[in-house]
């Protein structure tokens, strides 16, 4: 039994692997409607999602399958002191697979050391989300046909940021890749990130303030909001909000094969005078992470791919 709580759980091949059953999915998704037949997902989110909370539930109903947990933990009863592995040995014989969504860095990772089903990491404060880095590339490959060889600007909260950390720690595996990380110093993206997954492979990256002064060379724009929840003051967020706003005066700089990534939800940090430029891919983005969810969940739980009569890779 394997579990997703971290994007380097998977190796470079397996990601490979279960990006190209997302895209089977993606081409076909009426194939694979009874693939989880009676199997049932847990979705333990004990803090706010829409994305990623609907599009596991409609990943394992488009499979299918059953849904059962609840959305939030003041619902759950962790409102009455349960632990993590408590609620995940009771889960455990309730479904055949959970995805966790938790405040607390590490949640997700201790829960699965009790659980007897596997557990995917659906986001832990500010350290990773596995799922928003796989939909990610996903997308990038779908846009440029590739993962190799791109220069990706992440712009806005690099500090707090774990689809950033998740899809930095994940793309570094790639081979000629260059990262431009744009952000107030404030917000710069963790020391960890640099001295243990970029300078010890030797890629090259740019830290700098101008997101005008970026866009020219850039294959893919990851724009992300300041996150007021992870910040400790009002004052600070309020200083901070508005960094960076990409609009249409903006974007023209960019090249016409550039694509915008965003993990949602935006605040203002994109106009909406981008959403009709043929460069937007955050709604296509969201779109993946359903087919990808849907690829994940069949991979885990060992279910054939009726394409092939494999499964992805073995768990």
């Amino acid at each position: 039994m394997r579990h997703l709580i971290d994007p380097l759980d998977f190796t470079l091949e397996e990601t490979y692997k279960l990006m190209d059953l997302a895209d089977r999915i993606h081409d076909d998704p009426a194939a694979y409607q009874d693939v989880a037949t009676r199997k049932r997902l847990a979705s333990l989110f004990y803090e706010p999602s829409t994305r990623t909370r609907l599009s596991f539930e409609a990943a394992m109903m488009n499979l299918g399958g059953q849904v059962i947990g609840f959305p939030d933990g003041g619902v759950s009863s962790a409102s009455k002191g349960e632990t993590v592995a408590d609620t995940i040995r009771i889960v455990s014989s309730y479904a055949d697979i959970a995805a966790m969504r938790h405040p607390k860095e590490g949640a997700p990772l201790r829960a699965s050391r009790y659980s007897r089903i596997p557990v995917i990491n659906a986001g832990d404060g500010g350290h990773s989300h596995p799922t928003q880095t796989l939909l990610d590339m996903m997308t990038i490959r779908r846009r440029k046909g590739t993962l190799d060889g791109l220069t990706i600007g992440f712009c806005g909260d690099l500090k707090f940021g774990r689809t950033v950390h998740s899809l930095i720690k994940s793309l570094a595996r790639c081979d000629n890749m260059k990262f431009v990380l744009i952000s107030p110093e404030e917000l710069r993206v963790p020391d960890y990130i640099i001295s243990e997954v970029l300078e010890p492979r030797h890629i090259p990256y740019v830290e700098t303030r101008s997101l005008e002064g970026a866009l020219p060379d850039l294959d893919i724009l990851y724009m992300t909001r300041v996150q007021r929840e992870r910040f400790f003051n009002e004052e600070d967020y309020v200083r901070l909000k508005n960094s960076y706003v990409l609009n249409a005066d903006k974007l023209a700089l960019a090249p016409p094969d550039m694509a915008v990534l965003h993990p949602l939800p935006r605040v203002n940090e994109i106009t909406l005078d981008v959403d009709d430029d043929p460069r937007a891919a955050y709604f296509e983005q969201a779109t993946n992470g359903v087919y990808m969810r849907m690829a994940l969940i069949m991979t885990l739980l060992g279910l054939k791919d009726p394409k092939t009569g494999e499964v992805a890779f073995p768990c």
